[in-house]
Formats: structure tokens, sequence, C-alpha cells
């Protein structure tokens, strides 16, 4: 009965994330207005209001809907590709016997848990036996190509001065709470979050055999060096500062900056042969030369065993995946774990989540939407071209460049043209840990190959079935994964007006990327260079400040605000994909039509279509955190706040004084 009850509100959730849509339709019937709200009050209500205030949060969920949510019906379509692949009788070594060989191995929780924490075991004696420091570090090292980071941020990447070659790069880390603010706030609702981490440790201690007093105490000996590695870092809104993140460094000059972190061997061990990195927050790696000098090796031993078995918990026995989810569930309010099938879905998706991807694809991605897709983006690409002529405030000179870099775009639709290889994971179906660790240091390997070598323009920084888009300033790209182009966002038999409103958003949201903040610090080769002439990024900056000013009073719960700067990027990303999807809807016969259908105009239509992407509903918990670490604004704000700054939604819907989305038209921002 409970299966059965699972999949019924599995189904509504779909059914309430598309639209009545089939075949050789017209128009699609737009339902489920709350007539009852003024639209220039409060818009995302006015067309989501009946669905939010009839949707029920999965319970082991932290929000339904569409956008991120979107991938939890999603999951549903993996699921069943895992639940026959799993079972068919697959030819050894083929991407099916990968894919449904590693599922079924997750699957077995019955040997899973008869292993206990045994799998980890032996590397916790291993901590147990380091005698110094140099040892501590080859461990670490060691760990690192297992996917079991601690205090090394290591990763390769495109460097932002040269973007055509990968350098070694490395990140602030460290930490297990979301990011640095969770070890000093001070309100009541970040110190359950603090207590619920030290319980997760304790009992992750306990969980190996070590008493409740003796577990406390190293769960507060490793929660006081976090705190320690914490205070070294930036905040989310420093990192938005893209030339602050860049200190490539010769290995040489980091040697004698670092003598207790001991560079040469760190990077022996990791594999990374190279003269330079680049360290992205250097306080952090003071802060960690200091500290592997302060801390004494004992409590850096019992930090390493915390931060392991944080690191797999996930992967051992139930007692350790309920003690992880306790935690999960102080953090986001979810209010009881997923499913196991949607638990081992994820981890696939994960771990071999492009090989998965060419199943999903083959199933369920229409080709037809890669052709209206490009009609799609190219008539985007024209609207922003010409609101760069228009502008008022950028000189001409400016303007020619930013054209040559639109015009540079790489643009990347459905799914890769080369498909990445997972010949040398060993999958075993018997061995689930195995398997994690298998793929881990795939990835590992696979990140590794990459440096001192020239950049692959054609890699994929995401899972085609994600739902999800995504701006690269470094390769100068915008992605549209297979994912999202599923209604809400894109329909192949939908109108325009719809398509326009719905990824003609997400398009304009992406292209803007590039010239939000941050993007708009790279050229067209993505390199960070100064393209702009300084009267001209002065002028930027203070129209972004304004968008700053005006989200910082939007009210999320209670007292909590949207953070303006944290959020900066994305908002202006906002305000002119919405502002660059209407020209580009403008450009089609339908945008120029003035006839109504059921009972809206065009751009009504047009309208509703964006508020309805961000059809999306959280725990209370789950938006609070999201607020705090995400750079997005929540799902009202994504409709409401680029509405309130744009004079065609005013006319669209006869927004008048009074009203509580109405601005002057002097008020209303626009960047781009």
């Amino acid at each position: 009965m409970r299966n059965t009850t699972y999949f019924n509100l599995l189904i509504l959730l779909v059914m309430a994330c598309n639209s009545n849509t089939r075949k050789g339709d017209e128009h699609v019937k737009i339902t489920g207005i709350d007539s009852s709200r003024k639209p220039g009050d409060d818009f995302f209500m006015y067309v989501n209001g009946i669905w939010y205030d009839s949707a029920r949060i999965p319970e082991s969920q932290t929000g339904v809907g569409s956008y991120s949510f979107l991938n939890f019906p999603q999951r549903i379509r993996l699921r069943a590709i895992l639940d026959s692949v799993s079972k068919a009788d697959n030819t050894p070594g083929s991407i099916e016997q990968k894919v449904g060989d590693f599922y079924a191995s997750g699957m077995d929780t019955a040997a899973i848990n008869k292993r206990g924490y045994e799998p980890i075991k032996s590397l916790l004696t291993r901590i147990d036996g380091l005698k110094d420091r140099n040892e501590l570090l080859k461990l670490v090292c060691e760990e690192q190509k297992s996917g079991n980071a601690s205090i090394l941020g290591f990763y390769v990447a495109p460097d932002d001065r040269n973007s055509s070659m990968n350098i070694a790069q490395f990140a602030q880390t460290g930490i297990g709470l979301p990011e640095r603010d969770y070890y000093f706030k001070t309100d009541s609702s970040t110190i359950k979050i603090q207590n619920a981490y030290r319980q997760y440790l304790t009992k992750l201690f306990e969980l190996t055999g070590v008493d409740q007093a003796t577990a406390a105490k190293q769960a507060d000996i490793t929660y006081s060096l976090e705190k320690q590695l914490a205070g070294s870092h930036k905040t989310n809104i420093e990192l938005r500062d893209v030339k602050a993140n860049y200190n490539k460094l010769a290995v040489t000059s980091l040697a004698k900056k670092h003598a207790n972190l001991n560079w040469p061997l760190v990077l022996n061990e990791l594999g990374a042969k190279t003269d330079s990195v680049n360290v992205g927050q250097p306080a952090y790696y003071v802060k960690v030369n200091s500290l592997l000098a302060s801390v004494s090796l004992n409590d850096w031993k019992t930090y390493l065993k915390a931060n392991t078995l944080t690191n797999y918990a996930g992967y051992l026995s139930k007692p350790f995946v309920d003690a992880s989810f306790e935690y999960t569930k102080a953090l986001t309010g979810q209010a009881v774990q997923k499913p196991r099938a949607e638990e081992m879905t994820q981890a696939v998706d994960r771990s071999l989540g492009h090989a998965l991807a060419q199943l999903y694809v083959k199933k369920y991605f229409p080709e037809e939407a890669k052709k209206r897709m490009r009609v799609l983006v190219d008539n985007l690409k024209k609207a922003f071209e010409a609101r760069i002529i228009r502008l008022d405030w950028m000189s001409d000179s400016t303007k020619t460049k930013a054209k040559e870099k639109l015009n540079a775009f790489t643009e990347k639709i459905g799914y890769p043209d080369k498909w990445r290889d997972y010949s040398a994971v060993e999958v075993n179906r018997n061995t689930y840990f195995e398997n994690r660790l298998a793929a881990n240091r795939n990835d590992y390997n696979y990140n590794l190959a990459k440096l001192g070598q020239p950049v692959d323009r054609t890699e994929w920084l995401t899972t085609p079935p994600t739902v999800t888009a995504y701006n690269n300033p470094p390769m100068n790209e915008i992605v549209f994964p297979a994912g999202i182009l599923q209604s809400p966002y894109f329909d192949l038999y939908a109108d325009d007006a719809l398509n326009y409103g719905g990824i003609g958003m997400v398009i304009g949201h992406e292209i803007t990327h590039s010239f939000d903040d941050q993007g708009a610090q790279f050229d067209k080769a993505g390199n960070v260079t100064d393209w702009w002439t300084k009267a001209d990024y002065e002028k930027f900056q203070a129209r972004t400040q304004q968008v700053i000013d005006q989200y910082n009073q939007f009210t999320v719960l209670d007292s909590m605000h949207i953070k303006g700067p944290l959020t900066v990027g994305e908002n202006t990303a906002d305000i002119a994909g919405v502002a660059i999807a209407y020209d580009a809807f403008k450009l089609t016969e339908q945008g120029k039509d003035t006839t109504k259908i059921d009972g809206f105009t065009q751009d009504q239509r047009f309208f509703i279509s964006i508020a309805r992407i961000w059809r999306v509903k959280t725990r209370d918990e789950f938006l609070r955190m999201y607020v705090n670490t995400n750079p997005h604004s929540p799902a009202k704000w994504r409709v409401n706040g680029p509405l309130m700054n744009f004079t065609p939604f005013y006319n669209a819907f006869n927004v008048q004084p009074g009203d509580k989305m109405y601005k002057p038209e002097a008020e209303r921002i626009t960047v781009w």
C-alpha cells in the first residue's frame, strides 16, 4: 500500500510540472490562475497560488515543483531505466552492465548492512598509526583520489588568465557545515544546526565502537578544528570577486611560504606535475599551514577520522545512513529518508552519469527539440545584441567588444557530441562500497589528466538528464541539457508565448551571465581582462548596485531578507533574461499578434509562462539554508523581482500605483 501511495504521488507531481499538451495542439490551455488575487500585487501567487496552497511536499523531499525540484520526477524516469537494465543479461563492460550492476549493488542493503563499517576499518586504523605530519599529508593526498577530500580543495580547471590551458587549482575547504558563517552565528536556527552536526559526529564515532563520552570529546575536537579553518574562509559574497580568487603562484614560492604544508610532497602525492598553481583563497592555506604545527597530531587524527566517517557514511550500513539523515533533517527539514531506489538513482547519476545519460536521451529526448532550441537561442542572441546597440550608458567601443563576445558564444543543447568513457571503472554487482570508490578514483584521474593540457571545449559540466542550465565564462558557453528541455520550460508542441516565457527566459538568463558582475570580467575568449572602458564599467557597477539594493529589501521568512550582494549575478540575469526573452518573442508571428487565447493576450501568456517555470514550494528549513548559501533568489522573487522592473508587464496586466509590485518607471531597473 505504501508503494502504491508513493507512486500515485509521483504521478501527481509529474502532472503538476507539466502542461496539458498533445501533439498537434495549436496552443496549451492555461489553467489554475487564482483570479481572486491581483496580478500586480503578487504575480507569483496569481499564477501559482491555487497550486501552491494545495501542493504537498513529499516527506522524503525538501520541496516540490519545477526548477531543481523537477529532478524529483526526473529521477523516476532514470529509476525505471535502472530497474530495467539491472535485471537484464548485459554484455560485460557495456554501459548497461556498469550502470545496472552499480545500481543493483546499492540496492542490496542486506549485503551492505552485513558489512557494517568494515570497508573503512583499515583506513581508520591507518589514521591511528600516523607517525608524523608528512605521513598525515600523504594519507590526505591518497584519500583525495578516492573522493575523501579533507583539507585540500584540489582540482584542475582553465586558467582564468589563459583560458585555453588547464592548471592546478586549490580552493578553501575542510569544514562540515554548509559554509563558514554557520560556525559563528548565534541565532536559534543556526545553533540548532550546530548542535545537530555535533550530535552527528558523536554518533558516527560511537558507531565505530567508541564510548559516548569519548565520542563526544572527539566530536568537540573535530568541530573546534573545523571552526578554526572556517575562520580563514572567505564568505560566499567574497567568493564572487573573480580577480581576488586568482592567485597563481610558483610552487617554489608556496613551499617557502608554507613549510609545514610541504607543497612539493603534496603535489607529488596528488600526481600533479606542475611548477605553478592557483590558490583561490590564500588565507585558508596560511591557516592550514599554521594549524599543522599548532594542533597536535592526535587531534589531526581525530579530525581525519571524522572526515572519513562523514564522507563515507552514505556508502555504509543503515546505522551510518540513519545518522547522516538526522543531520540532514535538521539542516533542510526533510521529514523522512528518500526511498533507497531514489538514493541509488542519484548515486548512479553522480558516479556514472554520462553512461546513464546515453540511455536516457535515447528514450526520452526527441531530436526535433534541438532544432527548435536552435531557433530560440538564435532569436535570443539577436534580441540581446539589439539591446546592446540601444544602451544609452555604454560607449561604442565597449559595445563592439560586447557584441564580439556575444557572437563568440558556444551553445550546447541536449547532450554532448562525444560521450565520456567509463571503461576504466570496474563495477562488481556485489560490492557497493568498492564501486563508489572506483567511480571516485576514475573521476579524480579524469580531472587530473587535464593538468597542463589544452581545454577540451566539448566537455559538459553536468549530466544531460539534469534539470538545469548553465553559463561557463572561461569557455564562453551556454549549456541547456536535455533534462530542462521539457515542460514547463520547453514544450516541442507548445506555442511561442509559452516557450519564450519558459525556456526563452532561461536562455536569456544564461546569456546575461556572460555580462553579469562576474561574467562581465571575462572576454570573448574566456580570459579575465579589462575589456571595458573605465567609465562604462563604473556605470555598469552603479546599475548592479541598484539590483543589490532592491533585492536586499525583499523579505523571505520572518525578518530574513534576500542577500543582495550574494544573489546580484543571478538577479541581474533574471531581470535581463525576462527582457531579452520578451524582445525575442516579439520577433515571432505570435508575438506580433493581438488575438486572445482562452481569454489571455499573447503577452499575458508569455508572462504567465515565466511564473510557471518557478512554481516551487519548499520547507522553511531548506529555504533558510538556501538564502544563506545559494546565489539564486527564492522562486517567488525570481518572478516578482524581474517583473516589477519591466514595463511591458505593467502594460499586459494593467499594474497601477497602489499595487504592491508597482514601481514608478524611473525606479525600474534596467541593466541590459
